[in-house]
Parts: structure tokens; sequence; C-alpha cells
């Protein structure tokens, strides 16, 4: 919501311009009149001077944010070269991607992650022949102290974030983030936007609480889902190895996860 504003996009744009790591384009623009918002669950994504730039946030840290992306933009470039002939004898330029995320959850972080599509190879590659490079910046208080001064609406919001997690500690998440907005506006931060957005900022507050928590909670089920069922097929094996009085295949099974993978096919397990 904050950042689909072209001038708070502006000012978040040229804050990451600014730091002092390596994925920047060191050019500082000035208005994004021209710039087209493409909207995809929530990231903010625009194309502006031949750049295609995918900004989302993250809560939860995710290994597979190269190969989400790698789908978004796949859809996004789609969409913008439909019209295009890509089978005739001249070049279709496209814009030049860079994909950022925005990491504000709980769980440890660095300052900055640099996750690469080649990580998920299921073979090791030299050079690899198709890549997407994904930048995490921890924006959590005390994390990119340089990003959050240059940018003062990203540092209001992690403010904002932080004070909802203060206030959760003794109250239910709703009356929590009912708690933040008030104190925020009243000490002037992102006092404006949640003054003129109050009602639809504490909504998607707790609606991204609750669906965060669901995933933690689902993952967590497929986990004991998963333990159980692993148990079940180790019990099976052992008594058709018992059966079979293997005793030797069963210790060996129990010590090595490989050879007990083969024994499970062996006995249609």
């Amino acid at each position: 919501m904050l950042f689909r504003e072209k001038e708070n996009l502006l000012s978040l744009y040229n804050a990451l311009n600014k730091t002092t790591y390596a994925d920047t384009d060191n050019l500082e623009i000035t208005t994004l009149e021209n710039a087209v918002y493409m909207n995809y669950k929530n990231d903010v994504s625009f194309v502006f001077d031949s750049r295609l730039l995918i900004y989302e946030h993250q809560s939860t840290a995710n290994p597979n944010m190269p190969l989400r992306d790698l789908i978004y933009v796949t859809k996004v470039l789609q969409g913008r070269t439909k019209d295009k002939n890509l089978y005739g004898t001249s070049l279709v330029k496209i814009p030049a991607p860079k994909f950022i995320v925005f990491y504000n959850g709980v769980d440890f972080q660095p300052e900055l992650q640099i996750l690469k599509l080649s990580d998920a190879f299921e073979t090791d590659c030299e050079q690899p022949q198709l890549e997407l490079i994904v930048s995490i910046y921890n924006i959590n208080l005390g994390h990119n102290t340089e990003l959050l001064d240059t940018c003062h609406l990203l540092k209001e919001y992690a403010q904002y974030v932080e004070q909802v997690r203060i206030f959760a500690k003794s109250m239910p998440f709703a009356d929590a983030v009912e708690c933040a907005v008030t104190h925020c506006i009243d000490n002037g931060i992102l006092a404006d936007f949640l003054s003129r957005n109050r009602a639809e900022a504490i909504a998607m507050s707790i609606f991204e609480y609750n669906e965060e928590k669901h995933m933690k909670s689902e993952r967590e089920e497929w986990h004991k889902i998963g333990l159980k069922e692993g148990e079940e097929r180790l019990s099976r094996l052992i008594q058709a190895l018992l059966h079979a009085d293997r005793t030797e295949d069963m210790q060996r099974a129990l010590s090595n996860p490989e050879y007990r993978e083969q024994l499970y096919r062996e006995n249609n397990l």
C-alpha cells in the first residue's frame, strides 16, 4: 500500500541506489511519471527507463524466491511481448530486470543476502545457462541503517512493525495493531498515510499476520504428518526384514539412508 504511491516508491528506488552495496544502478531519478505498474500479490513491480524493477516484502525467509520471481517475470514478459514478432529477424528488446526483497520477519537474517536460481539446480553448474539473482535486505530496525536513514518511509514502516510487535506481547494481535496505528499517528510515524488509510492498514496488517500464522501452522502440520508416515514406513520395513531374517540389512538400513531407500523399493514400501 505504502509504496504503490509514486512519490513514496521514488524515495525507495533512490535510497536503494545510494546504499553501499554493489547491487545498484547508481542513477538517481526525479520522477516516475512514465512508470508502468504491475501488481502481483504483495510486491510492487514497475518498468521505468528500460528497467523492470520487482520489489517484494516478506515476513518469512524463503529460499525459493529466485524460482518464484522467474515464474512471475516470465508472465510479465509474456504480457509485454505478446504483440511482438519473436520469430522475426529483428531483436526484441526487453527491460532489464532487478529483483529486490525487503525482509522484516522475526527470524534472524543477514543484512544482505543474495539468492541465485542456480542454487536450486539438482546438479552443480560452473556456468549456469539460466540464472536469476535476488537481493534480500533485512529492514528490521537496527539493520541496513544506511538504507533506512535514506528512505525515511521505509524506516517508519519498520518502526510501525516494531511497535505492533511490542503491543502484541501484552494484548491480542488485533488490539495491538489498533494501538500501534494510534501510537504511530500520535508520534509522527507514517502519520499521514495511517490517518488516510487507517481501516485498510489495520485490516491488511491483521490479514498478513493471520496468513503468516496459518502458513506456519500448515508447515508444522505437514511436518508432523511426514514424521508419522516415515515412522510407519520404517516400522513396516523392519518387520519385513525381521520376517526374512535379514538383521544385518536392518542394522545397515537404520544407519544408511540411501540403502534404506533401496530396501523400501525392494519391498514396495
